[in-house]
């Protein structure tokens, strides 16, 4: 049984690793860190998908307590503004449609269509956004769909690809925060954490990595080496020489350019979602934290200049950017053919990413770490756990990449050439056979990706309801059915969303009070 293992690489990835492994694993495992000083890290992902929250279960940490310490907020949604016309917004919500005369909702709106807007006549979530309202009331009771906090609590210890329940939101928070808040809970549980440059790694004659090299600290030596350097990549990629596959050709956006910027936000209140801004090369994201909005175009250089990039983003934001130092990211679009090799295992931007357009980028950190502790290595078969790891990590990445290019094929917006472009791109294999399937018949099970990566059919249709680029056809069934009962519930969802508005709190309000109840403990 592997009982050592060397991280190296600190930042979200890195930490996030070795608190879940030190969780899982106890004083069963020897968990070592090595990061250097002089290695800032990227720092984008502060958005999250809704099964976050198991992560935080697992290690034992209640969000009351490490919300105010990462300057935390609630994400109900995703909002994504002008993708379909200029002025335009609708959200991505996590929230499933509800079902009547066993047919969902969102059929029953496409076949009855009694507005325009699917997201605000079907969920809940679209009312709180609109009004900036918490999910949870002063006292911490939290609004009630189809779950509740029981059925949440039973779960702490599960893991993402099993969950049924949709949880209503998700987190944002300053990833540079939530490490050095991780760094104390893995040091404090007995993570070796050593601040230093690797100058070289050692493998022997079968291609393991025998240790690594650091410039003070002399050798580090391990059973299993996980690989958190970022787009560096350098002991999966450049030392072990496993190749990057690309997704470029479908995915053409390949920078980023982000600002950090203070903010008051009781004055102006805070929206519950990261918001999305469509723009004549990309797409600019606005993250709300406690104190600040995280910001950042993400672009395609073929069609921007990193220079045109910063002064849109700054025109965007008006002059609280005035003055501020601008971070400008060359990402990489894709992922390592195989995320594990020999006693390697890559996690995070190592292992792969796409544009961070639905926060995937922690997503697929957590997977990676749930699946390393359910495939961890030491016994006979390590070659089939291995495969098996391999195969559902990236099945989950090139799941996303459907989910993502299907935004920009969906997307009415067709202004310049860019926008022109995304409709006419090369498309991954089969995306292309599922999108007429879904003109006739809104996505199922059986008709989106095949293999677990997060997103659900009740995504999908969100987003080809909401863009409005697809010619998209109601069942011809409904139209021999009764519709009363498909009535009732778009009353109902209308009466309880306006309830719902009208007695929770602002987002705001909570989450002052949230750190006010910090301070008193503190």
């Amino acid at each position: 049984m592997a009982s050592s293992v060397v991280i190296v690489g600190g930042g979200t990835a890195g930490w996030m690793t070795a608190s879940y492994l030190k969780a899982a694993f106890g004083d069963q495992l020897s968990v070592t860190l090595v990061e250097s000083k002089n290695v800032p890290t990227i720092g984008v992902g502060e958005a999250s998908f809704s099964t976050i929250r198991h992560f935080f279960s697992y290690l034992g940490l209640k969000e009351t307590d490490w919300m105010p310490e990462c300057h935390g907020t609630y994400k109900l949604a995703i909002r994504y503004d002008n993708w379909r016309a200029e002025g335009h917004h609708f959200y991505h919500p996590f929230e499933r449609p509800r079902v009547v005369e066993g047919v969902s909702l969102a059929d029953w709106w496409l076949h009855k269509r009694p507005s325009a807007d699917y997201d605000r006549d079907c969920t809940l979530i679209a009312a709180l956004c609109d009004a900036k309202r918490s999910p949870r009331q002063l006292e911490g009771s939290l609004l009630a769909l189809d779950f509740g906090e029981r059925e949440a609590a039973q779960a702490s210890r599960s893991t993402m690809a099993e969950q049924q329940t949709q949880f209503p939101y998700a987190y944002q928070f300053d990833a540079t925060l939530l490490a050095k808040l991780l760094t104390k809970y893995g040091t404090d549980r007995g993570v070796r954490h050593v601040l230093d440059d690797v100058v070289d790694t050692e493998v022997d004659e079968r291609g393991d990595i025998t240790h690594v090299r650091t410039k003070e600290s002399g050798d580090l030596v391990g059973d299993l080496f996980i690989d958190c350097t970022g787009f560096r990549g350098m002991l999966l990629n450049k030392k072990l020489g496993v190749p990057f596959l690309s997704y470029q050709d479908t995915l053409p956006n390949d920078s980023a350019v982000a600002l950090r910027v203070p903010m008051d936000m009781a004055d102006q209140g805070m929206g519950p979602y990261t918001r999305a801004t469509a723009q004549a090369a990309g797409w600019i994201w606005t993250i709300p934290l406690f104190g600040r909005i995280g910001t950042g175009y993400v672009y395609a250089s073929d069609y921007c200049t990193p220079d045109e990039a910063e002064r849109t983003l700054r025109e965007f934001m008006g002059p609280a950017a005035n003055d501020l130092s601008a971070n400008h990211i060359r990402m990489r679009i894709g992922r390592s053919e195989n995320s594990w090799v020999n006693n390697c295992v890559a996690i995070g931007l190592s292992s792969g990413f796409v544009e961070p357009l639905e926060s995937t980028g922690i997503f697929f950190i957590q997977n990676a770490i749930e699946q390393l502790v359910k495939h961890f290595p030491g016994g006979r078969k390590d070659d089939q756990l291995r495969r098996s790891y391999n195969r559902q990590v990236a099945n989950v990445m090139d799941g996303v990449r459907e989910f993502l290019v299907l935004h920009y094929v969906a997307a009415k917006r067709d202004d310049n050439q860019y926008w022109r472009d995304a409709k006419t791109r090369q498309m991954p294999d089969a995306l292309a056979g599922r999108i007429e399937q879904w003109k006739a018949k809104l996505p199922d099970e059986d008709t989106v990706f095949p293999y677990y990566h997060g997103f659900e059919p009740y995504s999908y249709t969100a987003m080809i309801l909401g863009l409005g680029g697809l010619d998209v056809q109601p069942l011809p069934g409904l139209g021999l059915m009764d519709d009363v009962a498909a009535n009732k519930e778009l009353r109902l969802v209308r009466d309880q969303a306006k309830s719902l508005v009208e007695t929770l709190p602002s987002h705001w309000e909570y989450l002052e009070h949230v750190h006010s109840l910090k301070g008193m403990r503190s």
